[in-house]
């Protein structure tokens, strides 16, 4: 464990940091992580934050390479010194930021994983017969169909309350990233599907009040500590079904298909703006990832509509 003046700096900084940003709070828990190990690292050699040199900086992220840690994550990992100490020298704990000059490895622009349509077709089949009571076969259902049709994060998709598709409508509000808000539309499929679901839902619910049992203010209770369905339960969910599909399960997760969700909008004409919207992105430059999907379908246009295009 870190000394406790390490523990004071990192809290102090995260309940700062959630105050003036609004943190999400997986975010808060990922620098909080990723400072607890660095604090770790300096104990283990008689060092602390005030005391850390902008050498002890760039040893730890030797360290972190021999770990064999990503680049994203030890991009990560800079970023969340960098910003403690920047916090540090406003506070006047330190009067330096020996992490501003340092140069971090950069971020993999990989393509993002996606599924093809048919893909993602044979998924919702499979949600619909995947279990064998009918109350978590609608459910399955509801998720699944809700996922595609937003792009949501897992996060928001399970957290959603209740109140936020009561009255069958056709856009639902989303709370996502630091608290931000923002209008998703529903496709009839959708709609569909949790209409059927709020119907057992709330039969469910109804039995339960009657036997003095508080109803659940989510779209999608759970016996968790937070009261709705796990991201792990659901990414474990996700992995099930893909196995049912006929789909490798290594190749499926709640994220990927998000990204079908935007690449398959991009690659039907869908502007890349509105998509940056519907996900959540507070930048453009995030999204643009997505661009890869219309390679092939320029590629063909340019060839079979271009004027001076070869013929034969």
């Amino acid at each position: 464990m870190p000394a406790p003046e390490a523990e004071r700096w990192i809290s102090t900084f995260l309940a700062a940091r959630a105050a003036e940003l609004g943190a999400a709070r997986n975010t808060q828990l990922a620098y909080g992580r990723d400072l607890l190990d660095f604090a770790d690292w300096l104990e283990r050699r008689d060092l602390d934050f005030a005391g850390a040199a902008r050498g002890s900086v760039e040893d730890y992220l030797v360290h972190c390479d021999a770990q064999g840690l990503s680049q994203a994550t030890r991009a990560r990992r800079l970023s969340s010194i960098r910003q403690l100490y920047r916090f540090a020298v406003e506070e006047g704990w330190r009067a330096d930021n020996p992490a501003l000059r340092l140069k971090g490895p950069g971020r993999v622009q990989g393509l993002p994983r996606t599924l093809s349509e048919a893909e993602v077709t044979r998924l919702m089949e499979a949600a619909r017969t995947r279990a064998r009571n009918p109350a978590d076969r609608l459910r399955d259902t509801a998720l699944f169909e809700l996922l595609y049709a937003t792009g949501l994060r897992v996060s928001e998709l399970v957290g959603l309350p209740v109140t936020a598709v009561r009255g069958d409508p056709r856009m639902i509000l989303v709370k996502g990233k630091g608290g931000k808000e923002r209008m998703v539309p529903l496709s009839a499929p959708a709609r569909a599907a949790l209409a059927d679901w709020l119907a057992s839902r709330d039969a469910v619910e109804e039995a339960g009040r009657k036997t003095g049992r508080a109803p659940s203010r989510h779209l999608f209770p759970g016996e968790g500590s937070e009261g709705h369905l796990t991201r792990q339960y659901f990414h474990s969910l996700v992995k099930d079904v893909a196995v049912l599909a006929g789909i490798s399960p290594s190749l499926v997760t709640p994220h990927v298909l998000r990204h079908a969700f935007a690449t398959h909008l991009l690659a039907h004409g869908a502007d890349l703006r509105v998509i940056q919207t519907l996900l959540g992105h507070a930048d453009v430059g995030t999204t643009e990832i997505y661009t890869h999907v219309l390679d092939d379908h320029l590629k063909d246009l340019v060839l079979t509509k271009h004027p001076l295009a070869r013929k034969g």
